[in-house]
This record gives C-alpha cells, sequence and structure tokens, in this order.
C-alpha cells in the first residue's frame, strides 16, 4: 500500500524539491528562483496544474539548460514529482505548491520564459476557475517575458474551443493549434513526453488538443 497523504506532507515539508508553506524560502521566493533556488540565470519554465510532475520532470531533462517548476495546490500529487527528482537529484526541477490564482505572489514581472499548461480540470460549470479564463491569463502576462510562449494540450474538447475563443480575443500572435496533436506535425514539439493522464485518455480514444502562442 502507499504512503498515506500525512506521511507524504512530512515529507514534502523535508524535501527541498518542495516549497510550500511551513519553509523559510517559500516567504521570500519572488523574484529569487535564479539566485536562491536554482543558482544560474537559466531561463524559468512553469507547468501549472502540474498534478504528479510527470511533464514538468520529463522537460526537466529534455532541457538540462533550462529550469523547470511545477506548480500544484495538491501535496500529496506533488510528492511523487519532487520525490523522484531528490531521488534522481535533478538539478532544474522544483515544484511550488500555491493555488494558481497566486501565481503573482510567487513570480516578478517578466520573470518567466514559458508556461506549459496540461490537462487541467476543465471546470465546465464554472468558467472563472479554468485556467484559460481571462483572469489567469492576465496574471501569466504579467510574468512573462516579452514573446514568451504559453503551450497548452487537453483531451477535452469544450475546454479547448473556449480556450481558442478567449485567447483569439486577446493581443497574441503566432498562434498554432491541432485538434488531434498525434497527426500533427506540432507532436515534435512534445519531446515525446506524455503524462498519466493523457496516456489513460488515448486508450479510451480521446484526440489530444494543442496549442501554443505569444502575447505581444
Amino acid at each position: 500500500m502507499g504512503k498515506n497523504k500525512l506521511e507524504r506532507f512530512r515529507e514534502n515539508l523535508e524535501n527541498p524539491y518542495i516549497i510550500e508553506p511551513g519553509k523559510e524560502i517559500f516567504q521570500n521566493i519572488k523574484g529569487n528562483w535564479n539566485s536562491a533556488v536554482f543558482g544560474n540565470q537559466n531561463p524559468l519554465f512553469l507547468e501549472l496544474a502540474c498534478g504528479r510532475g510527470e511533464y514538468t520532470i520529463g522537460l526537466s531533462r529534455f532541457f538540462p539548460e533550462k529550469n523547470f517548476i511545477g506548480v500544484d495546490i495538491k501535496g500529496s500529487r506533488i510528492w511523487n514529482g519532487g520525490t523522484f527528482a531528490q531521488k534522481k537529484n535533478i538539478p532544474n526541477v522544483r515544484f511550488l505548491r500555491i493555488p494558481i490564482d497566486l501565481i503573482e505572489n510567487f513570480f516578478t514581472e517578466k520573470e518567466v520564459s514559458g508556461i506549459w499548461i496540461t490537462f487541467p480540470d476543465p471546470y465546465i460549470k464554472k468558467e472563472r476557475k479554468r485556467l484559460t479564463s481571462p483572469r489567469f491569463l492576465e496574471s501569466y502576462k504579467k510574468i512573462l517575458q516579452p514573446n514568451a510562449y504559453i503551450y497548452f494540450k487537453t483531451d477535452n474538447t469544450i475546454l479547448f474551443e473556449y480556450t481558442l475563443k478567449i485567447i483569439q480575443n486577446q493581443n497574441i500572435q503566432n498562434l498554432e493549434y491541432t485538434f488531434d496533436l498525434y497527426n500533427s506535425s506540432l507532436l515534435e514539439e512534445q519531446c515525446g513526453i506524455q503524462t498519466n493522464y493523457e496516456k489513460i485518455f488515448m486508450k479510451k480514444g480521446e484526440k489530444i488538443k494543442y496549442l501554443k502562442f505569444q502575447f505581444y
């Protein structure tokens, strides 16, 4: 039987790869990721709603010259990625346990070089909570560097169509998208990384949707 939540929460507090309430660094991390956490000036990339952190880990290993931060509120899920990163001593990955609504409290203006949003909860009946709703996009715009990309993957057609509609009413450029990633030239950008959710959806016959764009 796997570890229960209380055991995972205790281990998270002891794991230097996980930054969360209760840790001293949590209070002063904004604007200090490169100096205080990674010890380099490499670009910072986020994966929002990272869950178990498979995509964050995958990206960090594929791009060792970049720093990756998985963000999620679920400590029992982040435990997976944080524990793996610690065991493998992966230097360019960390996990931040916060509600994504508070993202501006943890990153300064133009501190982030790119954002991945992979298979978030579609919140079909709660538009305001969707990670591609206007209020979240405004937050991303503030913390992203000029011409940084947002990358978005989902199995949910309603969420994908909603996102396309919303972003095309924003000041964006270089939008590319597909309703069937695995039959698209854009597949090459995925580096062969798949999350557990992605594998489940594909087994059910769901088409994976993908888009990327820049603000200007």
